[in-house]
């Protein structure tokens, strides 16, 4: 189940971004975080951020994602983060979360969403991609191994996950064409 984040789910917000980071993760997180910390970022973005969280029946968080606006982005632009417990990727939680941040990004006035994304993130950039989002630049790392991709998301163009489809479609049907004529031609009449 998605819904808002609330004072109460910081401290396994916390915990969570905490595990991702001693577990050699690719999220940027140069420092443990407290629930303190993290619910002043949410109590600083009230009205202009979302923050969503994920979890299972228990009530245990599995992941959470939130839309802020960030200082080198236009007004009309916010900034996303995702963060998965390890392990549960792949379980559709990031896409039942990127759902409820888009409808809350277009709520806010937002146009477009941008993702900073280390260039080591495999995980993190295929996610994105597979959201809808498009290349739109690099950000040099700051004390960091890596430096960062940034990428875009269009809210007003309708369906990204949609057009990414139809790219990763034409994509496979090039290769296999691409395949095809690669094979050494045989004659029919052998």
């Amino acid at each position: 189940m998605v819904r808002r984040a609330g004072r109460l789910d910081v401290r396994q917000m916390a915990e969570l971004l905490n595990e991702i980071a001693g577990a050699g993760g690719t999220a940027v997180v140069p420092r443990a975080v407290t629930a303190d910390e993290l619910y002043g970022s949410m109590r600083r973005h009230r009205d202009t951020g979302a923050w969503h969280v994920a979890e299972d029946e228990c009530g245990t968080i599995l992941g959470f994602q939130y839309i802020e606006p960030q200082g080198d982005l236009p007004p009309e632009a916010c900034n996303i983060a995702t963060f998965v417990r390890p392990g549960r990727s792949g379980l559709d939680i990031g896409s039942a979360l990127f759902e409820a941040s888009t409808k809350a990004a277009r709520a806010l006035g937002y146009r477009w969403i941008g993702a900073d994304i280390r260039a080591d993130n495999h995980g993190g950039l295929i996610y994105y991609q597979s959201r809808g989002f498009e290349a739109h630049g690099r950000v040099a790392g700051q004390n960091e191994v890596a430096g960062k991709r940034r990428m875009r998301y269009d809210l007003s163009a309708g369906n990204g996950i949609r057009r990414a489809r139809e790219r990763n479609r034409i994509a496979r049907t090039m290769a296999m064409f691409r395949q095809f004529h690669r094979m050494p031609f045989q004659n029919a009449r052998a």
